[in-house]
């Protein structure tokens, strides 16, 4: 099967892609990366621990502290929606997932679903939708301010 883009030629930017690296315990970097998105307008309607998921159902497994916090602003969501004929709901919530790099040493990340969902078609590549990825990205901006100052 062919892609239909090359992702080689595709950077971080293209995708919205967000890294940052906190210095503290996993428990505490989940609560910290939820406070920073929920000061920035996000809600946070599902959350999980695939790696507690895995480590219980697959035998073997042993991954290290891994969690997904699905973020939402129902104001953006709504409009995504309206301007993908409701297709971009396939991708929600917005995922931050944060993954411990070693005791102490948590990596959190994020990739822009907008973004993404112009790429693969999911959505129109106009106005509109420059418009909610142009503000989804400012909000993620805030929440990322957030994660020094929350």
């Amino acid at each position: 099967m062919s892609l239909p883009i090359d992702p080689a030629q595709l950077d971080g930017a293209d995708v919205g892609e967000k890294r940052a690296t906190l210095e503290m315990d996993h428990e505490e970097a989940v609560e910290h990366v939820r406070e920073a998105f929920t000061d920035a307008g996000f809600g946070v309607p599902e959350e999980f621990s695939p790696s507690e998921l895995l480590n219980e159902k697959v035998e073997g497994a042993d991954h290290d502290h891994y969690y997904v916090l699905g973020a939402c602003n129902p104001n953006m969501a709504d409009r995504a929606l309206d301007a993908s004929d409701n297709r971009i709901g396939a991708l929600f919530p917005c995922n931050v997932v944060i993954w411990q790099e070693e005791p102490g040493t948590q990596t959190v990340y994020h990739v822009s679903i907008m973004r993404i969902a112009r790429l693969v078609g999911l959505a129109p590549d106009d106005e509109e939708w420059d418009d909610i990825v142009d503000e989804t990205g400012e909000l993620v901006e805030e929440a990322w301010a957030n994660l020094d100052t929350a």
